[in-house]
């Protein structure tokens, strides 16, 4: 999903006749209205949206012509209604999809939604004044949960509205601060315990239930219950673990948690104006080779931040926004956007997690992300972005700039020219499924990020599914190798093996 925006995108599907249409292959139940309030952000920035002017260019002339959606076959679904929801697994009926042609692409691609009481919702947004010690929240839930708009001064896009998301692990971002154990998990453990009185729990367990975090894994897996200890731990739980959770960072270490895209700026309503922001991105002049928007993480031990900053400062052909200043213009997103926009590679080191939501509005802008941690990407968003990663970025060793024996501008200068512009290719290629199209239109041909972690989360249903129809009843893998199954397919040694030798502070 993701992102998501995992918008309002899903809706409850009952088991009624459905004539719907279904692009490129790929049919969801995609309607509006909140399965759970789906992202919630840490700066208050970082919520707002940007409008977007419209680029007087035409689309590019290489996008090819696309199947009428009135052309695609028109689907039924038909659900036996005398289903015993206690039968075993290896003999629950079939869901039956009758196709009015001969091809059914939508068959497997259906998603129930529960209709889960309003405490779990609802009533957190009605109460958007308590959702954040240091912020009212309520205007960020304006415009279907996209936000407040943005001036833009600076011309950086375009004159459309643009929206940043907000979305929820609102329940969690209620009691971070100044709260006990039992306030933080007391929603976890209701809803779970709501969940496994319901019929469809008992078909696989919860095996074939998704949910969205809207933050990083690390708020929803306190290992103890000393107040000290951060966050809730909900992954932690038994049920949980059954389920399928889509977070903006996952933990490397475990399995039923997948990371999506965090949202950024751009959320089209159209093909075309995808299109046109590409067509854009590819020919914008760059002025920087390198550049980084940031501040220094004096106590945090290992951070190379430190060391990423004096570099920048020390080269004649980097760019650096400081965001530890005052006023700092990391608080404008059409600053930052303008400097990624200018550059062409953007460094990305890890923030106060492994992920930083800079990665996504610089792959945004066209820029090539550097990255210094696998942790920060590769093994982060294994459904959206490509295993190959030299392909879109350049991966440079924590251990080598803090050990100082390497040159960011150097190391980056001795790429050739011709692979430089493959990558840059490759960044504005991916852009259409990192971003989240506005909720109340959709793409037509193309696949956004909501639509890439949707069709993840059923593929991996279906795999499950298949799995206990087979008796197969374990992962086939150690949960502690999960981040090597997830890019491999199998467990074995990898040169990445030390950078995830000790578990970050909350897994285990």
């Amino acid at each position: 999903m993701s992102h998501i925006l995992l918008s309002s995108r899903i809706h409850r599907v009952n088991m009624e006749k459905f004539n719907g249409k279904c692009p490129n292959q790929l049919c969801f139940i995609l309607l509006f209205f909140t399965f759970w309030v789906f992202f919630f952000y840490f700066h208050s920035w970082k919520f707002q949206s940007l409008p977007n002017e419209y680029l007087n260019e035409g689309l590019l002339e290489s996008d090819p012509p696309k199947q009428s959606i009135d052309q695609l076959p028109k689907i039924e679904l038909v659900a036996k209604s005398d289903q015993d929801p206690k039968q075993p697994i290896d003999q629950l009926p079939e869901i039956e999809f009758v196709a009015k042609s001969d091809h059914d692409s939508c068959s497997d691609r259906y998603i129930y939604v529960h209709d889960l009481p309003t405490r779990f919702n609802d009533d957190m947004l009605k109460e958007c004044q308590m959702l954040s010690i240091w912020t009212d929240m309520c205007r960020f839930l304006s415009n279907s949960g996209l936000g407040p708009l943005l001036e833009n001064s600076d011309k950086v896009f375009s004159n459309k509205a643009i929206f940043v998301p907000f979305y929820a692990g609102l329940d969690i971002s209620r009691y971070l601060w100044g709260f006990n154990t039992s306030t933080r998990d007391s929603a976890s453990l209701d809803l779970l315990n709501w969940l496994v009185k319901k019929p469809e729990w008992r078909f696989m367990q919860g095996k074939d239930h998704f949910l969205v975090g809207g933050r990083i894994t690390w708020d929803f897996r306190r290992q103890t219950d000393e107040e000290s200890d951060w966050g809730n731990k909900f992954l932690f739980l038994p049920e949980a673990k059954n389920m399928t959770m889509l977070v903006i960072e996952s933990s490397p270490w475990s399995s039923n948690d997948f990371g999506i895209p965090y949202p950024t700026y751009f959320h089209p309503s159209k093909d075309s104006e995808v299109f046109q922001w590409q067509k854009r991105m590819r020919g914008l002049k760059r002025n920087y080779l390198f550049s980084f928007a940031g501040a220094p993480r004096p106590n945090m031990a290992g951070s190379i931040r430190g060391q990423i900053i004096d570099q920048c400062r020390a080269s004649k052909r980097g760019k650096l926004l400081e965001c530890d200043q005052g006023e700092s213009k990391c608080h404008s997103p059409s600053s930052i956007m303008k400097m990624f926009q200018s550059s062409v590679f953007c460094l990305q080191p890890q923030g106060d997690s492994y992920t930083r939501r800079s990665a996504f509005d610089s792959m945004l802008a066209g820029c090539i992300p550097v990255f210094f941690h696998p942790g920060s990407a590769y093994v982060q968003y294994t459904w959206h972005l490509p295993k190959n990663y030299t392909s879109y970025s350049v991966f440079i060793p924590e251990d080598e700039i803090r050990e100082g024996k390497v040159s960011i501008e150097k190391r980056l200068v001795e790429i050739p020219p011709n692979k430089v512009k493959a990558m840059r290719e490759e960044v504005i290629r991916l852009i259409p499924k990192l971003i989240y199209a506005d909720p109340r239109s959709r793409l037509e041909t193309l696949e956004d990020a909501f639509d890439v972690s949707v069709k993840g989360v059923i593929d991996r249903v279906n795999k499950l599914r298949r799995e206990m129809r087979e008796g197969i009843s374990d992962l086939g893998f150690g949960e502690q190798n999960s981040w090597k199954y997830a890019l491999m397919g199998k467990v074995g040694e990898h040169e990445w093996d030390p950078f995830f030798s000790n578990p970050k502070d909350g897994d285990n």
